[in-house]
């Protein structure tokens, strides 16, 4: 679905740069259309460089409109910028929010509550077994599973949830129009009708080592915690990890024995203070504040209804990760004072949300 403004998205998407936060930015002081028609003086007055100025200049229009035409080829297929109703809340508030997401399926599955399960790519019997168990389980919780696609346990997650008539969305390193890996093929054509899939990349981009890392910051932005089956310490999910540590996400991890190395990146999660989890209720009994509902129906994650969200402090809590964070730090992220900080904080820790330890504070890992 195409409307007039996507070819400056899409030409914005190409100047260097230029990401979700620095566009939020430069479009206070313009408009698309204004932009792209203005002169190298203009350009330079709203702070572009030499390089940003030609690529609005001198756009390519020809890779523009192959992209649009593939968005157009189908109604299930959306572009959403930064600016949309629809771009999930969850993703813009990251510290670098994608410019656009490229979409097939169910565009409405964005904005409903999300846990990412990532891990492996070579599980064991174990991890497949409680990959499928976990996911399945979830999704009759009223949540939607998200996870990258990938070999091993990402895979495994998808097709359980298939599996359960639940809802998945799979979170691309590549452009929708590459799939990758090819042997998922058919599987992602399955989410595409039961699901959805997503990417940040251009439609007809390859898989390159650099955008999976990117792609994991999506997986764990749009999600409300990421859960990690199975991880070597070298595994590409501790990044999974540590972006949501960053993101203020919360972080499961399933035990596993001591001699499985694939276990191992599990095991330094759980050293570093992420939950340890044997039963689904772990991982719900950490979202109480936000309303799960037992149904597929659409939820606002941001309501300011109380029977919805019960937690006044959500802001706050947000910016408490599982390392210890200052109270000015607190304060920065929050862009609140450091007065009203240190008096929700207080709250929180009353309430057993955080913890004070020499320093500053951390997330509590169990609460009451």
């Amino acid at each position: 679905m195409v409307n007039e403004h996507d070819k400056y998205w899409l030409a914005l998407y190409d100047v260097p740069k230029i990401g979700g936060s620095r566009a939020l930015k430069l479009l206070q002081k313009t408009s698309l259309t204004k932009l792209f028609s203005g002169s190298a003086r203009y350009l330079h007055s709203l702070g572009l460089d030499t390089a940003q100025q030609q690529a609005v200049l001198n756009p390519d229009w020809q890779s523009i409109d192959r992209n649009l035409q593939w968005l157009a080829a189908e109604d299930n297929r959306y572009l959403i910028p930064i600016t949309a109703s629809d771009y999930p809340i969850t993703l813009k508030n990251i510290a670098a929010p994608p410019l656009l997401l490229y979409v097939e399926g169910n565009v409405e599955l964005l904005s409903k509550p999300q846990i990412a399960m990532v891990g492996t790519r070579a599980p064991s019997y174990y991890g497949k077994r409680h990959a499928h168990s976990f996911a399945a389980e979830l999704v009759q919780q009223g949540l939607v599973i998200t996870s990258g696609l990938a070999i091993g346990i990402d895979s495994e997650c998808h097709r359980s949830v298939l599996a359960a008539k639940g809802e998945t969305i799979a979170v691309l390193g590549t452009g929708l129009a590459n799939v990758y890996p090819k042997r998922h093929l058919q599987l992602a054509q399955q989410i595409r009708e039961q699901g959805a899939l997503v990417s940040e990349f251009s439609p007809f981009t390859q898989a390159r080592p650099e955008h999976f890392p990117r792609r994991n910051r999506i997986v764990s932005g749009l999600s409300l915690g990421v859960v990690v089956v199975e991880a070597a310490l070298n595994s590409g999910s501790l990044i999974s990890a540590r972006y949501a540590i960053e993101q203020g996400r919360e972080v499961f991890a399933l035990p596993g024995a001591i001699d499985n190395p694939a276990a191992a990146g599990c095991h330094y999660l759980i050293q570093q203070g992420a939950k340890l989890i044997t039963q689904t209720s772990d991982i719900t009994d950490e979202l109480t504040y936000i309303n799960v509902r037992t149904n597929f129906e659409q939820t606002d994650l941001f309501s300011s209804d109380l029977e919805t969200v019960s937690l006044p402090n959500q802001t706050i809590l947000d910016n408490v990760g599982y390392e210890v964070t200052t109270a000015d730090l607190i304060a920065e992220r929050s862009q609140q004072p450091v007065s009203q900080v240190l008096t929700s904080l207080m709250e929180l820790e009353l309430d057993n949300w955080v913890n004070a330890v020499p320093g500053g504070y951390v997330r509590s890992q169990r609460r009451g």
